[in-house]
């Protein structure tokens, strides 16, 4: 595997409410990234005045590379996604506000990206991540109590092998510029305020000769459901028939990928590498 010089990266986070969340993501962020990594939080309207609140309070004590966006109405998290990434020339980390990431996480993120130029999207590990969760595939596992320690381990788990996946997974999704400027963005018109953008978006990249792929020495924790979920929306049987709509063959290459569970061996060796560490991870 050549691995080629990392691109500067934009963390972009769209916001909307869920204020204990976003203030814990932040928290976290300003602990693992360097004073000079450019972050973009998009409040997309939030209806809990506490949001305000607590960007404005970040304005104050960020560094200067984060920066603070308001839309004035509710866009939806596809429309602010894209607006995020529209507002910078680099590579982008998507980042749920109900996430918290770990050590090391952006720069793994970055290597990934630039381990393959075919690489359109990387996901890493989660507790909460559908195919890219620990420790069981493909469900809801509990928010680990040492988030930290587990990214440790598993970031010393062997060399990575980015293995193909067939859609990125949204709470964490690193996207390289090579990627924007092959596919574009994500189909707000089709996929209006959430729910499959990503998969088409991963689709979209297969389609175009590129691959979606897990940064498998990476760990970035999902509570989920907590930051776009109150605003009512789910994945629904609309959703799923927009995304079918476009690519008729996506359930069918999911489930295939799941029934062959390409990933247990190198989920088999992290969990291994954990217990021998003694570090639990649910």
């Amino acid at each position: 595997m050549t691995v080629r010089e990392t691109q500067p990266v934009t963390i972009v986070i769209p916001v909307f409410n869920a204020v204990e969340e976003v203030n814990r993501c932040l928290l976290t962020l300003q602990q693992t990234v360097s004073a000079a990594t450019e972050v973009l939080v998009i409040d997309d309207a939030s209806t809990d005045p506490a949001i305000g609140s607590l960007l404005d309070s970040w304005r104050i004590k960020s560094d200067k590379s984060w920066s603070f966006r308001t839309n004035q109405k509710n866009l939806g998290f596809v429309a602010t996604a894209n607006l995020g990434m529209n507002s910078t020339a680099n590579d982008v980390v998507l980042l749920n506000s109900d996430t918290e990431v770990t050590p090391g996480w952006l720069e793994g993120l970055q290597r990934c990206l630039a381990s393959d130029p075919r690489v359109a999207t990387a996901t890493p590990w989660t507790n909460n991540g559908e195919i890219a969760s620990l420790p069981v595939f493909c469900r809801v596992n509990p928010v680990p109590a040492n988030a930290a320690g587990i990214a440790t381990v598993i970031a010393g788990a062997g060399t990575p092998e980015y293995p193909d996946l067939p859609t990125a997974v949204g709470f964490c999704m690193a996207i390289p510029r090579r990627a924007i400027e092959r596919i574009g963005l994500f189909d707000d018109g089709l996929f209006g305020k959430g729910y499959g953008e990503e998969n088409d978006y991963s689709m979209r990249a297969v389609q175009a000769g590129m691959r979606n792929v897990l940064c498998d020495d990476v760990y970035v924790v999902h509570i989920g459901g907590r930051s776009f979920g109150p605003t009512g929306l789910k994945p629904d049987e609309s959703s799923m028939s927009r995304l079918l709509s476009r690519h008729p063959d996506y359930l069918r290459q999911v489930q295939e990928f799941i029934d062959a569970d390409p990933l247990s061996r190198r989920r088999e060796a992290i969990l291994e590498a954990l217990s021998r560490a003694g570090v639990p991870i649910g």
